[in-house]
């Protein structure tokens, strides 16, 4: 072993026992940033990529991550195929369009400075990024349960849902970094993302009637919109934070519509199907 393979490896040792999975698709734009704040505080890096086009998997691997390359089973399916590849069992869950802040990398090695943290999950703050102007950090926070220990939690086992979710005997720490959050290129980007969204979300949310779609599709946008700009804060980031509020809003009301329409669809095919054969 040489002396620069044998400080690497001196280097990383001192690094918590933790792995960081990241999915990817298509991320070359953006994607060193999130690998070089992650490389502060990980032992290791595992990148599963989807099929990426660009130059995504060569910066992953010339970033010292290992990549694993998988076909998109759905949000939570892909994560978990992350979980299941990471060497150690305390696990940090990063997108592609997440960068750890420095206190938070201070805080997260301050937890193993003596062993394993007490608890078995902890929330980071989400600290959205415009892609114009300074991060929102009085406003439009969103926790998520980010670092946790697989031997008690996994992330669901779904096509549509990629958060952890936790049962309501256990409580999440909150630690007090953030993790900046560049969620959107621009506001084409956004729609885009939000359409994708709400046809998943359509599709993987329970079935309600007829009637309480139609009052979702009549009257439920001005609700989403006063939710979104109002009590989320949209409305503090002024003309921009305005026009995400709206398009947020829409995303919502577009997926009672798709319900909507699935359910107009269903009950037609078996209106036919039920039907007597003509004589």
């Amino acid at each position: 072993m040489t002396e620069t393979t044998v400080a690497a490896t001196a280097s990383n040792e001192a690094l918590p026992p933790v792995s960081v999975y990241i999915r990817t698709l298509n991320e070359a734009d953006r994607l060193s940033p999130v690998l070089e704040a992650a490389a502060k505080v990980a032992r290791e890096i595992v990148v599963i990529d989807s099929g990426s086009k660009d130059d995504t998997v060569a910066i992953a691997k010339a970033a010292g991550a290992r990549v694993i390359e998988n076909t998109w089973p759905g949000n939570g399916f892909q994560k978990r195929v992350g979980e299941e590849a990471c060497t150690y069992d305390w696990l940090l869950d990063l997108d592609a369009d997440e960068v750890l802040e420095d206190d938070l990398v201070a805080e997260i090695k301050a937890l193993f400075a003596n062993g394993e943290p007490r608890e078995t999950v902890y929330q980071t703050k989400l600290i959205s990024v415009p892609p114009v102007g300074a991060p929102w950090r009085g406003f439009m926070h969103a926790w998520r349960n980010k670092l946790y220990d697989r031997r008690h939690h996994r992330m669901p086992a779904s096509k549509t849902w990629d958060q952890l979710e936790l049962p309501k005997t256990t409580s999440a720490h909150r630690l007090a970094g953030g993790i900046l959050h560049y969620s959107f290129r621009d506001l084409t980007d956004i729609s885009s993302k939000y359409n994708r969204s709400s046809s998943a979300r359509a599709s993987g949310t329970g079935r309600r009637s007829l009637m309480q779609l139609r009052l979702r599709v009549w009257f439920g946008f001005p609700a989403y919109f006063i939710k979104v700009a109002f009590f989320r804060g949209f409305i503090r980031a002024g003309t921009y934070g305005m026009a995400l509020a709206m398009i947020s809003a829409h995303a919502r009301w577009l997926r009672d519509a798709k319900m909507y329409e699935a359910e107009l669809f269903r009950q037609n095919v078996l209106a036919e199907t039920t039907l007597e054969p003509q004589l």
